[in-house]
């Protein structure tokens, strides 16, 4: 075997680094088992407050040694293999969008007092009350305003077309809640987009219908308060002119005399000094203490100096962190605004400076117009940021501008040679360069002292935009995952009892062979998760998903492989030759199963969102994966165990298999028009079902009214979620909320009614429900709950967590995957009727299974077509392609000898060759998810149901619908047979 110290190389690092990475799970694994101890109470119920105050209390500690380096709990959880919200739960954030800052935007920050006043009023009364806030403001505006009309307010330049002073406060109205829709939605999106890029796998996002509130969830957070800063920032990215500080010389000694004097005049009030001498040796006195006593008149820190000490020929203003407060409770003071300069404003540098080992913080003057709002240059000319590194290899963002903001960064450098220029994100300056020289692109870069997460969430930030309006979170918890313990522990168990049979099943198959698929597969296993931790990847049920794929396609490899050596020792080759031969010819059959695949991955990632993303990165690391273990280690394995030859102790093949599935002569185009008949029947049959009863879509795709429910003890999640599902009509979702007995019930149910009597009985179906489910009863008091019963503490109605852009996004990246599948398929095989016969029996594998969840909830079972059903639609193409592609791969073999082999005849002979492989390879597949269909309990019902059928009907699909179609589409050739055979008849 050439290579093979390569191939060994190669194993043995990879081998290695996933140890490594994986090794930071189990550690952390370990200490999220501790916090949760500690978290437990006497009566059993887990606060997840607590066990999330534990682990921020040893987030940058050192607890983990490995060979000497030392990793904090921080370090840890940026390493190890992450899970989705449906595995272990994360962080829930309510936000609220400000529409007092719109309403501001919108007046030209007006002055007018009852405005002013009417904002503050409304703003108190929004605290309790469900109207809308615009409705609340101009309640309020009536009362203050004395029969003013908003268009005094509101008809500004900026409004000009839109409001005029003739304009009556209902078009005014109208204008306004439209705005504040629309800055609702736009921080949404902008929310949304920064959510995604922030590194969790599949997080939630929903607004909250009827209010300017939006509710994230973000799977498994470590470290909430950068959660915080990345979901509150507003993004206010300015590029500032900075006035160098002997511009304002004269005016901060004004400041620095006054100070000075009110200080000596104070001290002499109270000591009752009264000559020159005693007077100064008094302010010498208090000018060393004042920042000490942190009072709002001097500064200096060690030496008897005025706050604003300054050469007049410049120099820093530079502080102690701690000094900074009293700096800015001077700069407050209207006696001290009064003598500052009126084109200047003060910022202070973003981070610290400690290389002297004490931090410092620098205050910048920047050069303002007469508003000192609007900048020379602003963010929303950025049309591109990304994390990079500086020219010292420092963590830096690099920013690309639109022509416009290329156009003004060009005028505002060429006029700012040999000055600095301020690069200010929310009033904080991030980096004040020197312009070395005019910069004629728009190509820039923010420096400045950053960590690497600190870069990527500024670029996140800049990229996705800025906030239309500020937000702020309302409300905060830490919830549970949305596939409970239970269920996921029902899921483990079944699917290793299905990996156990499929080991016994290929070592009675295949003998040794078998032992080194199973080889293989473990390998292949234990890759997809180290690779993930090594990616910073989460694994999610989606995830899950793409490993059974993976697992079909690891098992489908060496079936392929050993099922050619088998052909070959039949035909008399021996040993060693036949295991060449075998892995040999079956090499293309699997590079272009695997291709195909890979290719059908990598477009979903590019173009999907949500778990389409999560499916294919596990589906594209599966998939590479998969084919080195199959392909390259078991070669490896192979050849070590067949080194003596003939005399070698290894079998392909057991008296329990030996001539099984051989030498078959099944007429399978003969009865296409059979197979036509029955999946168009079911097809049609289903579908018109689910246009009758309606398809039961979960709640991430519909919305729905949420519910948080106080328990007297803790239940299992999916228990009631099954409980619950079995009492009314709608899809419902159950998470733990902030403790084990706090949950947070979701439902579907009545969805589209929106009146307060619709409200009033879905409370009430959920409340009849739980008392069902749970033999609880229901209690109006949540603050006094005694034994045996539950109370609803607080509800909303929220909107789908799957939104139309995602929905958009996964058509075009099914698309343009069958888009490329036909292309390669084409490419490989020279004739398009391959090509379509693929395309075809894809659609027919997914309207197959669509039809069939509509049959089965028609006769009584419960499925439902949420995100994890998308996820097994998705494993089924994968799954039709890999069978599809080898039986064409096998008949495009026989279409090269074919000689004077009829057609038909031809591709059942390529069908009845390949058979074999196809139900191995179906059968041991199907062994892990019959296994988990059976036992893996409800809450997993209909994922395996779905990947059940799929399979089943994939199998069929390659055999029935895409080698038939195939023939019927090759008229041409049909026909030229039918041509020779006729004459030869009438001879006869």
């Amino acid at each position: 075997m050439r290579n093979q110290g390569v191939i060994v190389f190669l194993t043995v690092v990879i081998t290695a680094l996933c140890l490594y990475y994986l090794s930071f799970t189990f550690v952390s694994n370990n200490i999220q088992q501790k916090a949760e101890a500690f978290a437990t109470d006497a009566g059993g119920n887990i606060d997840f407050g607590k066990k999330q105050a534990y682990l921020d209390s040893i987030y940058r500690e050192p607890v983990y040694n490995f060979l000497g380096a030392k990793f904090t709990f921080k370090e840890i959880k940026e390493t190890e293999l992450g899970l989705g919200l449906d595995l272990q739960g994360g962080m829930h954030v309510t936000l609220e969008v400000s529409p007092v800052e719109i309403l501001k935007g919108l007046s030209g920050n007006s002055k007018d007092p009852a405005f002013n006043a009417a904002l503050e009023d409304a703003t108190q009364q929004a605290k309790t009350s469900n109207q809308k806030f615009v409705n609340l403001f101009y309640s309020a505006w009536q009362e203050k305003a004395a029969g003013k009309n908003l268009s005094s307010v509101f008809a500004t330049a900026a409004n000009r077309g839109r409001i005029s002073l003739e304009s009556s406060d209902s078009d005014i109205l109208q204008i306004i809640d439209t705005e504040v829709e629309n800055a609702i939605d736009r921080s949404f999106n902008i929310l949304r987009t920064r959510v995604d890029r922030f590194g969790t796998s599949q997080p939630n996002i929903q607004r909250i219908q009827g209010s300017g509130r939006i509710q994230i969830e973000l799977p498994g957070v470590s470290n909430p308060e950068r959660v915080r800063n990345l979901l509150q920032g507003v993004a206010k990215l300015q590029f500032w002119e900075v006035a160098e500080p002997n511009e304002y010389f004269m005016e901060l000694q004004a400041v620095n005399d006054f100070l000075v004097s009110e200080a000596v005049a104070k001290k002499a009030a109270d000591t009752g000094a009264t000559t020159p001498a005693q007077q100064d040796s008094l302010a010498a006195s208090e000018l060393e203490q004042q920042l000490s006593k942190g009072t709002d008149s001097l500064d200096l820190s060690s030496s008897v100096s005025p706050i604003f000490a300054l050469s007049k020929g410049g120099g820093a203003l530079v502080y102690e962190v701690r000094d900074t407060v009293t700096i800015n409770r001077i700069f407050a003071r209207e006696d001290v605004k009064s003598l500052l300069p009126r084109n200047t404003k003060f910022l202070w540098s973003v981070k610290p400076d400690n290389t002297t080992g004490v931090e410092l913080l620098e205050l910048f003057g920047i050069k303002t117009d007469r508003t000192g709002d609007q900048a020379p240059l602003e963010g929303d000319v950025i049309t591109d940021a990304r994390q990079t590194l500086d020219q010292t290899s420092r963590p830096a963002v690099s920013m690309q501008m639109n022509a416009d903001g290329a156009r003004k960064w060009r005028k505002l450098t060429g006029d700012n040679i040999g000055r600095r220029i301020a690069v200010v994100l929310d009033d904080f300056v991030y980096t004040a360069p020197m312009v070395q020289g005019e910069i004629p692109s728009g190509q820039s870069e923010i420096t400045g002292n950053f960590t690497i997460d600190e870069a990527k969430d500024l670029a996140n930030i800049l990229k996705s935009g800025s906030l239309p309006a500020p937000t702020k979170i309302v409300e905060e918890a830490i919830i549970g995952p949305t596939l409970g313990k239970e269920a996921q522990s029902q899921g483990i168990i079944s699917m290793v009892a299905g990996l156990v049979l499929v080991v016994l099943f290929m070592i009675a198959y295949y003998s040794k062979g078998g032992l080194v698929a199973i080889a293989a597969l473990v390998f292949n296993i234990f890759f997809i998760l180290g690779i993930l931790a090594q990616l910073g990847a989460a694994l999610t049920l989606p995830g899950i998903a793409g490993i059974v794929l993976t697992i079909g396609m690891s098992i489908d490899a060496n079936v392929l492989i050993f099922e050619r050596i088998k052909e070959e020792l039949a035909n008399g080759s021996n040993l060693l030759a036949a295991i060449n031969q075998g892995y040999s010819k079956a090499f293309s059959s699997i590079f272009d199963s695997n291709l195909t695949t890979f290719l059908v991955g990598a477009i979903l990632y590019a173009l999907g969102q949500g778990p389409v993303k999560g499916f294919a990165i596990v589906l594209m690391i599966g998939i590479a994966s998969s084919f080195f273990s199959a392909v390259f280690i078991t070669r490896l394995i192979v050849h070590w165990m067949s080194k003596k030859g003939d005399k070698s102790n290894i079998s392909f093949s057991t008296p329990f298999a030996k001539g099984l599935l051989n030498n078959l002569n099944i007429d399978f185009m003969g009865k296409r028009k059979v197979a036509y008949l029955i999946s168009s029947s079911i097809i049609v049959l289903g579908l018109a079902i689910g246009m009758i009863n309606g398809l039961k879509f979960g709640v991430d795709f519909t919305g729905g009214r949420s519910y948080i429910v106080a328990f007297s003890q803790a239940l299992p999640a999916s228990d009631l979620k099954v409980g619950l599902d079995n009492e009314f009509e709608g899809s419902v979702e159950v998470k733990t909320y902030g403790a084990d007995n706090i949950m947070k019930v979701t439902t579907s149910y009545m969805i589209n009614e929106d009146d307060d009597n619709s409200n009033a009985e879905v409370e009430r179906k959920v409340r009849d429900g739980i008392a069902a489910v749970t033999g609880l009863t229901y209690a109006t008091d949540a603050s006094n709950l005694g034994s045996g019963q539950f109370a609803i503490t607080g509800s909303s109605k929220v909107g789908a967590t799957v939104a139309d852009d995602i929905k958009k996004s996964s058509a075009e990246a099914m698309f343009f995957a069958l888009a490329a599948i036909f292309l390669y398929i084409l490419l490989r095989f020279r004739k398009w009727q391959f090509s379509l016969g693929s395309i075809v029996a894809l659609v027919h594998d997914v309207l197959f299974v669509v039809a069939a969840f509509a049959i089965a909830n028609a006769l009584g079972a419960n499925f439902e077509i949420d995100q994890v059903f998308i996820a097994a639609i998705l494993t089924v193409v994968g799954y039709s392609i890999n069978d599809t592609v080898i039986v064409f791969d096998r008949i495009r073999e026989n279409l090269e000898v074919r000689g004077t082999t009829k057609l038909t005849q031809m591709f059942n002979d390529a069908l009845n060759q390949t058979l074999s492989r196809t139900l191995i390879t179906s059968f041991t597949t199907l062994i892990v998810v019959i296994v988990l269909l059976l036992f893996g309990g409800q809450v997993l019902g209909g994922f395996s149901f779905a990947l059940f059928v799929g399979i089943v009907v994939g199998t069929y699909s390659s055999i029935y619908i895409a080698s038939p179609i195939v023939v019927d589409l090759m008229k041409k050739e049909l026909e030229a047979e039918k041509a020779e055979v006729v004459p030869a008849k009438k001879k006869a």
